[in-house]
């Protein structure tokens, strides 16, 4: 079984953050653990408040999990302050090998900030080298490259712009703002574009944290940067498409990560 580590923010609502991260790694089949950087108070509808973890324990819970159950990959959500962001950046530089995917959290589906602005230049100064692939969508991709992205070709622009930062790929994720699911990969060797099915839904919590830890799983499995897309767009789809069939809470709800187990059972029955 391969053993998957999540370093990001707590979702008290179960959608996103590590405990999706955690339903994503058991969906696929990995040992999940975390490394929990910020506690936060939110639902399906806002962000409340935040409590950031100190980085001398976000080193800490790195360093007891590295000494017992080293991951086979490794993925980055929320590090909300620019100390977090150093602080797992510098771990990781120093415990190189596992692959890593940086999800570079800078807003919550229901609009709430998760990151200061003064940790931006430190994600792409220290965080970024050590990724094998980072998952910016387009918002976040605008932010770090100071880029106005209105149509593919800029997406692949801000890929290339975005690598030059020494991260072994990057995805920029379309959603619904240039083309209905399409995703953009460079990875060094060529730009790739992913067309995916577009899922009507409200149901959209915890999407982007649930790609990166299904391209976590992928990676830990093997997997070149693009083959690892097309798995983790495959699955995000099913837990869409299935999340559109209900709603938890009152807000932008979340996806169905056990979507296939549903299907399963259903036929059990």
């Amino acid at each position: 079984m391969k053993k998957l580590l999540t370093i990001a923010g707590s979702d008290p609502s179960g959608g996103a953050g590590i405990q999706a991260d955690l339903k994503t790694f058991a969906a696929l089949g990995a040992y999940g653990m975390s490394c929990i950087c910020a506690v936060t108070a939110q639902n399906t509808t806002r962000v409340s408040a935040v409590q950031n973890i100190t980085p001398d324990m976000v080193t800490a819970q790195l360093e007891d999990i590295y000494e017992d159950i080293p991951p086979d990959a490794v993925k980055t959500g929320m590090l909300s302050t620019p100390a977090i962001v150093h602080a797992a950046a510098s771990f990781l530089a120093a415990h190189r090998g596992p692959p890593v995917v940086v999800d570079p959290v800078m807003a919550a589906t229901s609009g709430g900030l998760l990151l200061e602005p003064e940790a931006v230049e430190i994600y792409k100064k220290e965080l970024f080298p050590e990724a094998a692939i980072i998952t910016p969508n387009i918002p976040e991709a605008e932010v770090l490259t100071g880029m106005k992205i209105e149509d593919v070709r800029d997406m692949a622009r801000a890929a290339e712009v975005l690598m030059e930062y020494g991260c072994g790929a990057v995805l920029v994720k379309g959603g619904h703002r240039v083309e209905d699911a399409l995703d953009v990969l460079c990875d060094g060797e060529g730009v790739h574009r992913f067309r995916g099915e577009r899922i009507d839904t409200e149901n959209t919590h915890g999407t982007g944290c649930t790609l990166s830890s299904a391209l976590a799983v992928c990676l830990a499995r093997g997997l070149s940067a693009a083959d690892a897309v097309t798995v983790a767009k495959a699955y995000l789809t099913g837990a869409l498409r299935s999340a559109a069939k209900g709603s938890v809470g009152h807000g932008h709800g979340p996806v169905d990560h056990f979507w296939f187990y549903g299907e399963k059972w259903g036929r059990m029955q």
